[in-house]
């Protein structure tokens, strides 16, 4: 990997970390209940907070770094060069692991949780039938939208690129109007969301990276202060795009900024992480549900002391990352040299099948 990238691969790895973090807090903590120790219940209140207040900071600064990465495919690479490995390769990481993870999460439901009610769960990954999971996927109703957006934002950037200023006014309010006119669809909302932020990073990527590496933020403090507050105010108001734009900008200045004095090496833990994030993004979902369906009925009757109740609850999701993460490199590395990566890689290319046509 070049060196250049290795600090945008750390923005990624920070990425993952807070997008599994996310998914351990939302299946754990709002279903605890009639915990032992007094500070329990402000300790699962203030991840659940924390959790929310994390949104900004986690897939806009993901998305605008994907986009920013296939800039060149959307600019100068035809359609033919693009086929295998921006969508066919996706598309395909998509549609087995939507499935892996449907195989997964109903067994261990059966398993952990017979009698759990999952006919109201708006999540492929819990359909009771082939339709109602092709449904959930093609309305982006997965845990795995991430990858449905890679997909439809490349497609609509490079189509779209030549009217690309009229278009990102759109985007811009789409993204806030999804927050007061949602779709029927949770998955496809987040799409429309953050279609905005891929596509600045396609678009507009180079002139933003040049601003966040050469301009000082503290020329402008006054005014980026006073933005930000106003960010902030519009984030409670139900509009975080400026935050999420706050975000981008933060972020990166300040993983840069730390390259210049701290360089990276390839094997940087964040720099691991960041180069198998659909490792883990894959197969975390699995786990973090299982985790929950084990400990929950325990905390709930009381299993736990109150103090090993309160040590649980402070680390819970630490202890989450760390086993989802090794779980996740682990099982890209069994794919890679078991099975020729075909868990995360299309065992076939589609160019030489169009091109024979």
């Amino acid at each position: 990997m070049k060196e250049k990238a290795l600090w945008l691969n750390q923005i990624k790895g920070l990425c993952i970390c807070l997008v599994v973090i996310y998914h351990s807090v939302i299946t754990f903590y709002p279903h605890l209940e009639g915990l032992s120790h007094p500070l329990s219940g402000l300790l699962a209140k203030c991840w659940i907070y924390f959790n929310l207040y994390l949104a900004p900071f986690r897939m806009p600064v993901f998305f605008f770094i994907s986009g920013f990465l296939i800039r060149r495919y959307v600019e100068s690479v035809a359609w033919e060069g693009c086929i295998d490995k921006r969508i066919w390769s996706i598309v395909y990481v998509l549609v087995l692991w939507a499935m892996l993870q449907w195989l997964g999460l109903s067994l261990i439901n059966a398993w952990l949780a017979p009698e759990r009610d999952l006919s109201n769960a708006a999540n492929a990954a819990y359909a009771d039938s082939f339709s109602s999971f092709l449904h959930g996927l093609i309305t982006a109703s997965t845990s795995l939208w991430y990858l449905y957006a890679l997909v439809v934002y490349f497609v609509l950037c490079k189509v779209l690129a030549r009217w690309k200023g009229p278009v990102m006014a759109v985007l811009v309010l789409a993204s806030i109007a999804i927050n007061f006119l949602p779709l029927p669809w949770w998955g496809m909302n987040s799409v429309v969301r953050n279609i905005v932020y891929y596509s600045l990073g396609a678009w507009y990527g180079a002139t933003v990276m040049e601003i966040i590496k050469t301009v000082p933020l503290r020329r402008y403090a006054i005014g980026l202060t006073l933005s930000f507050m106003a960010a902030v105010l519009l984030w409670f108001a139900n509009v975080p795009l400026l935050l999420s734009l706050f975000s981008i900008v933060l972020v990166m200045k300040f993983f840069w900024q730390m390259e210049q004095r701290f360089p990276p090496g390839e094997n940087n833990i964040l720099n691991v992480v960041g180069s198998n994030t659909i490792a883990i993004y894959t197969t975390h979902r699995i786990l973090v549900e299982g985790f929950s369906l084990a400990l929950i009925p325990l905390l709930n009757q009381g299993r736990f002391s109150p103090v090993a109740e309160l040590a649980l609850l402070l680390v819970y999701p630490f202890l989450s990352l760390l086993i989802c993460t090794l779980v996740g490199l682990w099982v890209r590395k069994l794919s890679t040299r078991l099975f020729g990566d075909v868990f995360f890689s299309p065992p076939v290319d589609l160019r030489p099948v169009m091109a024979t046509r």
